[in-house]
């Protein structure tokens, strides 16, 4: 939620017009099968009422699994002013025609798009969300730098090689977006921007809490954490591991992820990258 904490249970017409444009940063969070935490970029999540978000698919990948399994979800939309609505939503079902397939399939993203286009529209009810509210770049840009003094005196020996250095070189990147998210007591995710988060070694993730603080503060040590980072340029990748809650040093309080779990989400082949996979043959042609 914002910092002022204010929630709201339905959307206004700004809110849903606002929503609408297909050029915005659109992050899902669901919870998989084993309880934690998971983060997606769905750009078209929109409004589709006062009390109804929705997004369509057009590709196949785990959060729309989830979903299926557990239908609590958390949500974030980023325009292209830098202004942010973030909330919980319930999954409801999903349908193959009507208002919101038509809408979608008539933008001009995939009405003259020859390979794909949406298939399948989402449906979730809106439990709350905290409103318009502008990414503090100020507050970002400080908690970034925080950051990047806080890792320059981490200790990097000793560490397994779970990052690769791809994948460490794209976390510190600092114009790079980066999210978070966590269960919260009631079982949704609470997904937070996390920008000035960055790999501190081969097995870590730090970030700088002087930017949504209150929220930061209250994940719970030892709680899984999911970090998705993604570029402008449709880059990204997911990881997840075990928090840990904010120590102070030079007067810096950075949180920490232990990486356990690192997933390619870029197409054309979305998969697991740590721990690596076994490889299979191929038997079927």
């Amino acid at each position: 939620m914002r910092q002022n904490d204010m929630k709201y249970t339905r959307y206004s017409p700004e809110d849903i017009r606002s929503l609408e444009p297909a050029m915005k940063i659109g992050i899902l969070g669901t919870v998989n099968a084993d309880g934690l935490p998971h983060l997606t970029l769905i750009s078209t999540l929109k409004a589709s009422s006062e009390s109804q978000l929705v997004f369509g698919q057009f590709m196949e990948g785990q959060s729309k699994a989830h979903l299926r399994q557990n239908p609590k979800a958390g949500w974030l939309v980023m325009t292209l002013d830098r202004q942010l609505w973030r909330g919980k939503a319930t999954f409801t079902h999903t349908a193959k025609s009507g208002r919101d397939f038509d809408f979608y399939n008539n933008t001009p993203l995939f009405r003259y798009n020859a390979y794909f286009g949406i298939h399948t529209v989402y449906y979730l009810d809106l439990v709350e969300h905290g409103g318009k509210s502008a990414l503090p770049m100020n507050r970002v840009v400080f908690a970034a730098i925080q950051t990047l003094l806080r890792r320059s005196l981490s200790p990097r020996h000793g560490a397994q090689t779970v990052l690769n250095p791809w994948t460490i070189g794209f976390l510190n990147k600092l114009d790079n977006l980066k999210f978070i998210a966590y269960l919260t007591p009631d079982g949704y995710p609470a997904v937070i921007p996390a920008i000035q988060a960055q790999a501190s070694s081969a097995d870590r993730v730090m970030f700088s809490t002087s930017v949504y603080t209150a929220e930061l503060e209250q994940i719970p040590a030892g709680a899984p954490l999911a970090v998705f980072a993604m570029s402008l340029n449709m880059e990204a990748v997911l990881l997840r591991g075990s928090y840990s809650p904010p120590g102070s040093r030079l007067g810096i309080r950075c949180g920490t992820v232990a990486v356990d779990w690192v997933y390619n989400s870029m197409p054309p082949v979305p998969g697991q990258i740590y721990p690596p996979l076994p490889i299979q043959a191929v038997r079927t042609f």
